[in-house]
């Protein structure tokens, strides 16, 4: 076995009614005026009110930046520190998915070491660690924003994504609630839930797998194959919603230790090229990539399948590896979620330049199977 180092550096709460905690937490940091990063949906959802109300009975001011939109812009992330700054708070709480929490991150970078945010794009750029807290809720069981060291941002002038990795992204405290993801509209679970997923099975394959992250991703298919379909089908069903929780948090875990591959490297690009949300390309994409990768690490994928329920007694390991795939396939069709990408408005003519992006991603690096640009032209072909 080879070494290995894990990291985990946010403390994690997790659990019904956890959210009432906050206050704590926030005493801890003797915060005093707390910008609330958030956005619409949590809103009229009425998160953001039960948010501020533990937060005035203790006796705490709070401003409320609710301006984060899906996939959020670079101007978002300067204009929600620019909040910070101008009205003096002293501890970020972000409350939401993974937008409003990485738009927290962004935003707490800028108020730390000025510049623009896209100085700090790539790894390790993030010069110092910050002096101001954060606290993640998230409202969804999909990114794992809350304990990662990531931070995925849109920079629509030049239709790509940015990715800023540091050590010092991550939150001091996630505070997962379970609860809170009760009012996410099926839409959102689906597509939330299936970036979940497609954090645990890419890290479950990734070049840089190491036992504890294989564990954890393992555990969250598990959670996340078993709960997905009801929690979408019925939001309301608590067992569901907390395994979908439980899920995305291990994922989180996993994934902010042995990375991810080839899905989010196209999924950044098609989300660039075709204003696709992140979770609805993933999903899209997944089944097409985990074909491609199969046969790299058959053993693993057929461990994918049996997590996912399906029986693979019987089978050669090459057809119980691409069991897993064919599960996938369902899943995403039974959540209603597009399986084409002409079913999100691509033509062929956008593929090659998609393909080209998607070859300067990051986290191409990890996959588990060597990429060409043509192997990527030839998945989304295919997709199409």
């Amino acid at each position: 076995m080879e070494a290995f180092t894990f990291q985990l550096k946010t403390t994690v709460c997790f659990g019904a009614n956890v959210v009432s905690g906050i206050v704590d937490w926030c005493r801890n940091y003797n915060a005093k005026r707390v910008l609330i990063v958030t956005d619409q949906g949590v809103r009229k959802a009425g998160i953001l009110e039960k948010v501020e109300k533990i937060l005035s009975d203790a006796g705490i001011e709070n401003v409320v930046f609710d301006d984060v939109e899906p996939d959020p812009g670079l101007e978002t992330i300067h204009r929600c520190a620019s909040c910070f700054r101008e009205n003096k708070c002293d501890l970020i709480l972000a409350v939401g998915g993974g937008s409003p929490i990485d738009t927290a991150k962004g935003a707490r970078v800028i108020v730390e070491n000025g510049g623009h945010i896209r100085d700090y794009a790539g790894v390790n750029k993030v010069p110092r660690a910050p002096v101001t807290p954060l606290i993640a809720i998230p409202t969804t069981s999909g990114t794992g924003s809350e304990v990662t060291t990531f931070a995925v941002l849109s920079d629509w002038e030049n239709r790509m994504k940015i990715t800023i990795s540091s050590p010092f992204l991550a939150p001091e405290v996630a505070v997962v609630d379970p609860l809170l993801t009760m009012t996410a509209p099926p839409s959102v679970t689906a597509a939330s839930g299936i970036d979940a997923l497609s954090h645990a099975i890419e890290t479950y394959v990734s070049l840089k797998a190491q036992p504890p992250a294989e564990a954890l991703a393992l555990k969250a298919i598990e959670l996340i194959g078993e709960s997905l379909r009801t929690a979408v089908a019925d939001g309301s069903d608590k067992e569901a919603r907390t395994r979908m929780s439980l899920g995305s948090l291990l994922a989180g875990m996993a994934f902010n230790n042995s990375l991810l591959g080839l899905t989010h490297s196209i999924g950044a690009a098609l989300s660039g090229h075709a204003h696709v949300s992140h979770g609805m390309a993933i999903g899209l994409l997944l089944p097409y990539v985990m074909e491609f990768n199969a046969m790299a690490r058959m053993e693993k994928f057929s461990k994918i399948a049996v997590a996912l329920g399906e029986d693979v007694k019987g089978l050669s390991l090459r057809e119980a590896a691409l069991r897993s795939v064919k599960a996938v396939r369902e899943l995403v069709e039974d959540i209603s979620l597009p399986r084409r990408l002409g079913d999100v408005g691509v033509t062929g003519d956008m593929i090659e330049g998609m393909a080209k992006d998607a070859m300067g991603h990051g986290m191409l690096k990890f996959n588990p199977r060597a990429v060409t640009e043509k192997d990527i032209i030839a998945i989304l072909r295919k997709a199409l």
